[in-house]
C-alpha cells in the first residue's frame, strides 16, 4: 500500500550543484540543502547520490526521519534530462521516495518563471536553451549542448573569442586589449592555447565572458563584435519562441540578463520578469500529478514533447 504524500520536495540540479527544498502540503518551507553535481549526463548514479544527500540534509533540518521518505513527492529539474537514454537510466535507479517526476532544468525554470502557467523563457548562461510551455505542451529550441548548439551562451562566446585571438596573432584581426588579455592568460604561448583547447570544457570557454562585457564597455571592437554576435543569437532564439506562440519571454542566466540593451527594440519589449526560479518549478512538479511533468511519460520521443 502506497503511503499518502505528506511532503513536497523540489530539486534543482546542474553540473555544479544540487539544491533541495522540502515543504509541507501548504507550501511552508521545512528544510533546504545544497550538494554537488546533479547533471545526469555526468553520471546517473553520481546525480542520484547528490540528490539523496541533499534530501537527507534538508530532511535533517526538518526533523523528518528516513522511514517517512515514502511520503515524499519529489520534483526533479535536472540538467541532462533531455537525453532520453540518460533519463531512462536515471529513472531506473532505486529510491525510497513515494513519487518522482523528472524533467529538465530548463522546464523547471520555465514553470517557476511563470508560476506554473503558460509562458516562455530563454536561458543563456554557459549554454543556452529556449522553452515555451502552452497548455501542457513544451516547445523547445536549442539546448543541444556545446559546441554544436548553445548559441548565445558564454561557452560559444568564449570559443569565438579564442578564434579571434588566433586570427589576431595571424594579423587578420586587430590586436585589441581583450586579445592581449587572453594572450596574457596563456602566457603568450599559442601552443598552450591549442593544447588547452583539446580538453577545454564549456565552462572553460565561458570563463572569458565577464571580460568580454568589461572590455566592450571600454570600446574594445572585438569584445563589442562578440556581444553583437551573441545578441544576434539570442534574438534568433527569441524569434523562434515567438514563432511557436510565445507573447513574452523571460531572459534568464548570466549572459541573457546582461544582453538586453544589445537586442532590437521590438524584442526588448517582449522581455518579462520571472516570478520564480527552477526550484519553484521543481516544487510545482512535485505538487502536480507525477505523470503530467515527466519528460518521457511514454515510449514516444521527439524534440517537441507532450508533458
Amino acid at each position: 500500500m502506497t503511503d499518502p504524500i505528506c511532503y513536497y520536495v523540489g530539486i534543482d540540479g546542474g553540473g555544479t550543484s544540487c539544491r533541495a527544498r522540502i515543504t509541507d502540503l501548504n507550501g511552508c518551507v521545512l528544510g533546504e540543502a545544497k550538494t554537488g553535481s546533479a547533471n545526469i549526463l555526468l553520471g546517473s548514479k553520481v546525480a542520484m547520490s547528490s540528490i539523496q544527500e541533499a534530501i537527507t540534509l534538508a530532511s535533517n533540518q526538518a526533523n523528518i526521519q528516513p522511514q517517512h521518505y515514502s511520503s515524499f513527492s519529489v520534483g526533479l529539474a535536472l540538467a541532462g534530462a533531455e537525453q532520453k537514454n540518460a533519463w531512462l537510466e536515471f529513472m531506473s535507479l532505486p529510491h525510497p521516495y513515494g513519487k518522482v517526476t523528472l524533467n529538465t532544468d530548463a522546464y523547471g525554470a520555465c514553470l517557476g518563471a511563470w508560476n506554473g502557467q503558460n509562458g516562455a523563457i530563454l536561458i543563456a548562461g554557459t549554454g543556452s536553451c529556449g522553452i515555451y510551455i502552452h497548455n501542457g505542451t513544451q516547445h523547445i529550441v536549442g539546448g543541444r549542448e556545446f559546441p554544436i548548439s548553445d548559441q548565445g551562451g558564454g561557452a560559444i562566446m568564449g570559443l569565438r573569442l579564442i578564434q579571434y585571438v588566433l586570427l589576431a596573432v595571424d594579423d587578420i584581426e586587430p590586436k585589441t586589449a581583450i586579445v592581449t588579455h587572453v594572450l596574457t592568460h596563456f602566457h603568450h604561448d599559442i601552443d598552450a592555447i591549442v593544447h588547452w583547447s583539446k580538453t577545454a570544457r564549456p565552462c572553460d570557454y565561458g570563463q572569458f565572458s565577464p571580460a568580454i562585457f568589461e572590455y566592450a564597455q571600454h570600446g574594445d571592437v572585438i569584445a563589442q563584435r562578440l556581444l553583437q554576435q551573441t545578441a544576434h543569437d539570442i534574438s534568433m532564439w527569441m524569434n523562434a519562441l515567438i514563432k511557436k506562440g510565445a507573447k513574452e519571454i523571460c531572459l534568464m542566466g548570466s549572459i541573457a540578463e546582461r544582453i538586453h540593451s544589445f537586442l532590437p527594440e521590438h524584442l526588448q519589449q517582449r522581455i518579462a520578469m520571472p516570478q520564480g526560479d527552477a526550484m519553484d518549478g521543481a516544487l510545482n512538479m512535485a505538487k502536480t500529478e507525477s505523470q503530467l511533468h515527466n519528460l518521457y511519460p511514454s515510449d514516444e520521443f521527439n524534440h517537441e514533447l507532450s508533458c
